[in-house]
């Protein structure tokens, strides 16, 4: 006959699993009265037997309801930590996040001319700054500075990590302006456009007053030779060696990138007169959304890869490319600076090929006036209300399928454009426009 297995420990025998379930009923029968109070887990007898004798004391209903209680605490108790981890979920997306760069004391003023509650970002260099300065900025180039607003556009957590990566305007301040001469004075919150304009050329654009660790040029030659043997003093002979190195990969790229064909020749000729546009003061924004396109020409075997040129004044930016489409739906939405001088917004449509030059897919011109004037005359109103502000009328001056209805919405004076695009088989375009006053 064989015996139940034991083990022996320092005390003697300990039972097996069958005498742990049943034995000692009294310290079970305790452990009852503990629970009215305590509402713990019962113990293994209750649980395996709680049928037993169910109709004869009301001490079975008290283990039922005991390990109820038990059972609600544990369910509660995860319901709470769920619920916990969705709200530091919701509490901690990219515009909370943010926010809390924002407040951060080096980011509190303008990176570049030191104006308080700066509401921009060149996500380039990971600075926050003024609507002043982010005219220059944008002016500039998104190939160079892109701009973004930190109320009006929606930022993913990709583009919040590379701005916390990038350290903000204490980081970038001491990178790009480790070297600014005596004799130069950084612009201040009441600086003319032709200051800043020259101020963040130098900083940005031409590196003049960088420190030469990672950099692809020391600050000021010729005139200035004295900042540049400082830099030279700070820079180790294999800085330099580094230096030349990224500098010969850098002109190597450029020939390459410049031999693809029409956008790259476009930006070059673009930076020749980007000195002036960066002294052009500004009266406001306009955001562009890119709705989408329909019926575009084929310039592929049977289809195309569009994308959308806009451009203003000296001002170029571009949406993504959408593979195999002739329908395309961008929703994408860029922003540019209005000129003092306002000219119309030229929109550009391609096809993006990788060896040769871009196909050209048709164009059209809009004019903005119509939507500054009635933002302009709505800023200086009292309405509340949405309503129709004006409209710009379709005519064979234009190349709109309908009118150009410009409304007041949720506080907003937007205009809704469709556009048969010109100098090409076929195609239209829909595109949604929004004034913003210079104040957000």
């Amino acid at each position: 006959m064989e015996m139940p297995i034991s083990h022996k420990n320092s005390e003697g025998l300990v039972p097996c699993l069958h005498d742990l379930l049943h034995s000692d009923e009294q310290s079970c029968s305790s452990s009852k009265e503990e629970q009215k109070f305590s509402g713990s887990p019962p113990c293994p007898d209750d649980l395996l037997h709680s049928n037993k004798q169910s109709d004869s004391s009301g001490r079975d209903r008290h283990k039922s309801s005991g390990s109820a209680s038990w059972l609600d605490n544990l369910l509660n108790s995860d319901e709470q930590s769920c619920s916990s981890k969705k709200d530091q979920r919701k509490h901690s997306g990219p515009q909370k996040r943010l926010e809390q760069l924002l407040s951060q004391s080096g980011n509190k003023i303008c990176a570049d001319c030191g104006s308080p509650d700066p509401k921009w970002v060149s996500i380039s260099f990971g600075v926050f700054i003024c609507i002043k300065c982010s005219g220059v900025h944008r002016s500039l180039g998104v190939h160079l500075t892109k701009v973004l607003s930190i109320k009006l556009d929606e930022w993913t957590d990709e583009q919040v990590n590379t701005l916390i990566d990038l350290g903000g305007n204490t980081a970038a301040n001491k990178k790009y302006e480790a070297f600014i001469p005596d004799d130069y004075q950084k612009p201040k919150s009441d600086a003319s456009i032709e200051e800043r304009s020259d101020f963040i050329r130098r900083k940005y654009e031409q590196k003049q007053f960088s420190n030469c660790d990672g950099q692809m040029s020391c600050p000021f030659p010729g005139p200035r030779s004295t900042l540049s043997s400082s830099c030279s003093s700070h820079c180790s002979p294999q800085d330099k060696k580094q230096y030349e190195k990224q500098a010969t990969r850098h002109r190597i790229g450029n020939a390459f990138r410049n031999s693809w064909g029409r956008k790259d020749t476009e930006y070059k000729n673009n930076k020749k007169s980007n000195s002036l546009a960066a002294m052009v003061e500004f009266v406001g924004l306009i955001k562009v959304n890119v709705v989408k396109g329909t019926n575009l020409a084929v310039r592929d075997v049977l289809t195309s890869d569009p994308y959308v040129v806009l451009t203003l004044g000296q001002q170029s930016v571009r949406t993504r490319v959408i593979k195999n489409n002739l329908n395309p739906i961008w929703n994408e939405s860029l922003m540019l600076s209005i000129p003092e001088q306002i000219p119309p917004l030229k929109v550009l449509v391609y096809d993006k090929d990788k060896f040769t030059t871009d196909d050209f897919m048709g164009e059209a011109e809009i004019d903005i006036q119509p939507l500054v004037s009635a933002a302009k005359a709505y800023e200086n109103s009292t309405i509340t209300e949405s309503m129709q502000l004006g409209k710009w009328i379709a005519g064979q001056d234009n190349t709109l399928v309908k009118d150009g209805i410009i409304s007041l919405a949720d506080g907003k004076v937007k205009q809704e454009i469709s556009l048969k695009l010109k100098n090409v088989e076929r195609g239209v375009l829909e595109i949604e426009l929004e004034c913003v006053p210079l104040t957000q």
